[in-house]
């Protein structure tokens, strides 16, 4: 059986990540919203009831790691991320951090501080690229939509 396209896949994707939501809020205490949009090969290590909160519309890209649990002193200490994020595939959030509303974070970097709202981090440690940034919904850049449309009309 072959596919037209990949987008007939996409009701059983829609269902398996909302599967895995409701699961980790249930066993892990994980508090994600409804509209944000996690990948299946993302990690949550919570901690506790309340260990990691991801905001509304906010897309948490593949292979992140969100680690809640100090290795250090032993004590959970709480990740909060913010409404309209997004997370790029392989960064790491380190315990404690929050990350505010309206925030990149670059593929590959590591989250070890605050990051203030509407900027673009990355690196490692992450820092600062871009601030003053405006976005829409899973943190897409605002001329985003513009730069598809003229790349279909070639």
């Amino acid at each position: 059986m072959a596919f037209a396209s990949l987008n007939q896949l996409r009701p059983l994707r829609l269902f398996l990540t909302g599967l895995r939501r409701r699961w980790l809020e249930w066993r892990m205490g994980i508090r994600i919203h409804p509209s944000a949009s996690i990948s299946l090969s993302s990690r949550f290590v919570g901690g506790q009831p309340g260990g990691i909160s991801v905001g509304a519309d906010t897309l948490v890209a593949f292979k992140t790691l969100l680690d809640a649990r100090d290795l250090a002193t032993g004590c959970i200490r709480p990740i909060r991320i913010g409404e309209r994020c997004f997370i790029g595939g392989g960064s790491m959030v380190m315990p404690g951090v929050t990350i505010a509303e309206e925030v990149i974070v670059a593929a590959g970097a590591v989250v070890f501080d605050d990051v203030p709202p509407r900027s673009i981090v990355a690196g490692n440690p992450a820092r600062v690229v871009r601030s003053g940034i405006k976005v829409g919904r899973f943190g897409r850049l605002d001329g985003a939509d513009d730069n598809t449309r003229r790349m279909y009309q070639l």
